[in-house]
């Protein structure tokens, strides 16, 4: 079992740094391109300086994702024992996510206007696509809410990493005939 959790962390470590790698090497081509439309003409610099922008913002989005690979599944290989690390981790990639389709769309209802208005159509859908990803992170973190309330409430969760961290290792030090400590032990 232990051979197969560090085969696991290994290939999302290696699958995390190759995308930071790619999100890096999207930033320089992004810069590559404005450097290049610097030097020849300003005649599309606009187009150029747009196209960059969404090259930053899937990079961002693509590192975004790299890291939290990195973070949560190779280095802390971290199970998330409670509802609300749960929802804390879940709310921050799922809004950087979001953050990341609104600027696309900006982006690209700024392209669609200088060129064809008839091209509003995919900027339109990515809006639509960021507020039903809002709207679907609001859900679940109320639904989330209820359930744990439900079964029996909240338990103390830790307030920040520091305190997780903590606790993970005053149960890795408990005795093995204690087990894991539950939500009425606590």
């Amino acid at each position: 079992m232990r051979l197969l959790d560090f085969i696991a962390r290994l290939v999302f470590g290696i699958a995390s740094i190759f995308l930071i790698l790619l999100a890096g090497a999207l930033i320089c081509y992004a810069g590559w391109g404005v450097a290049q439309a610097i030097g020849q003409s300003a005649d599309n610099i606009g187009s150029v300086l747009l196209e960059a922008v969404g090259y930053t913002i899937i990079s961002i989005a693509v590192f975004d994702v790299g890291k939290y690979l990195l973070e949560e599944e190779a280095i802390r290989a971290r199970e998330l024992r409670h509802a609300g690390e749960a929802r804390r981790s879940l709310t921050k990639f799922i809004s950087t996510i979001a953050i990341a389709v609104f600027l696309e769309a900006l982006v690209a209802v700024f392209e669609a206007a200088k060129q064809d208005m008839s091209m509003m159509l995919y900027p339109t859908l990515l809006m639509f696509v960021g507020v039903t990803l809002i709207v679907g992170l609001g859900i679940f973190q109320r639904l989330s809410i209820e359930v744990e309330i439900e079964t029996g409430g909240p338990r103390k969760e830790p307030k920040n990493d520091a305190e997780a961290k903590e606790e993970r290792e005053e149960e890795r030090e408990a005795p093995e005939e204690e087990g894991p400590r539950t939500a009425q032990q606590s």
